[in-house]
């Protein structure tokens, strides 16, 4: 199933599976270039084809290791996509800096094409599949209005294909899916396990829209990966009710035969509005771990089971134990 192809608006076919380079840029431990090198090579060798990066990702990093990874296997069926709104500056560009490089936010159309330009120098690509606008929490107007429009430009002039969002709130992707002709949403950490708020309203909607839906954040930072070992939550310290749920799911799935890690990698495409899942690999181990808890399919029976349970008063009242 990992390497199925689905077809999202905008005519790209991205595989099922999908892996995020966010981890080829340092994120929370550095990852050498062999291992980034060696995960794109399985990868390719897996039938997967779709590659998530971001200037964000390492201030520059993860773009340079995936576009010299590119050009040194010669790939040219795979995808990629990367965003626009944060502004590398300074390192010896066109922008001053009180740091040799940092990032600023930049919705504006001078920015939006700046940005651009930067991801297409660092992956050395004269186009660019899929862009999305990325995490305008505070700026959403600026880039309903300025941003969009920008992109819808630039995808004109053919420098882009489809234009997405990606974010880690519901709230936001909800207005860009009612207010424009947007493609896709990539949704982090919304619809996983522990937390299913984006089936509430945004998923419906996008189902209802024709948008297509990216899951990434499947295991909530780190928690529905390893419950254990001082486990994350949405990229702080997971507190005791998480940590408890995380559990207590972990027990729920092995009592069927199956592992928690299988289960938050599965359970976004439970949702027909979901088609691809983006997970960050930090070694080609980690990689064929995931593809393979990603096949191991889970009966549809479970997943009925697992709904009434965690909707269920006890589960849901263990986040009390938060406070």
């Amino acid at each position: 199933m990992h390497s199925d192809r689905v077809l999202i608006k905008g005519g790209i076919k991205v595989s099922k599976f999908g892996i995020g380079t966010a981890t080829f840029g340092g994120l929370y431990s550095k990852v050498d270039f062999k291992d980034a090198l060696a995960v794109v090579e399985e990868a390719v060798s897996l039938g997967i084809n779709y590659f998530d990066t971001a200037p964000h990702y390492g201030l520059g990093l993860s773009e340079l290791r995936l576009g010299e990874i590119f050009s040194t296997l010669s790939l040219k069926e795979c995808v990629v996509s990367t965003k626009v709104g944060r502004l590398i500056i300074g390192a010896g560009t066109d922008s001053k800096s009180n740091s040799p490089i940092d990032e600023i936010f930049d919705f504006s159309p001078d920015g939006i094409r700046r940005s651009i330009e930067k991801s297409l120098d660092r992956l050395g690509f004269q186009k660019l599949d899929m862009v999305l606008i990325h995490d305008p929490d505070f700026y959403a107007d600026q880039a309903i209005e300025e941003a969009f429009p920008t992109l819808i430009e630039l995808k004109n002039e053919g420098l882009i294909g489809s234009i997405g969002l990606g974010m880690n709130q519901n709230a936001i992707p909800i207005r860009f899916v009612r207010e424009t002709d947007i493609d896709f949403i990539l949704i982090a950490g919304r619809f996983t396990l522990l937390d299913q708020s984006a089936g509430d309203e945004l998923l419906p909607l996008a189902l209802e829209k024709g948008v297509s839906i990216m899951a990434a954040g499947v295991f909530n930072s780190g928690v529905l990966a390893d419950p254990y070992n001082h486990a994350y939550f949405n990229y702080k310290p997971a507190s005791p009710g998480i940590v408890r749920k995380a559990l207590l799911l972990k027990n729920f799935f092995e009592n069927r035969g199956h592992t928690l890690q299988s289960a938050a990698l599965q359970f976004p495409l439970t949702h027909p509005a979901v088609n691809s899942v983006i997970v960050g690999c930090r070694n080609v181990f980690e990689l064929r771990k995931n593809v393979e808890d990603f096949n191991k399919k889970i009966e549809v029976e479970i997943w009925e089971e697992f709904l009434e349970y965690t909707t269920s008063k006890y589960f849901v009242n263990l986040g009390n134990l938060d406070a």
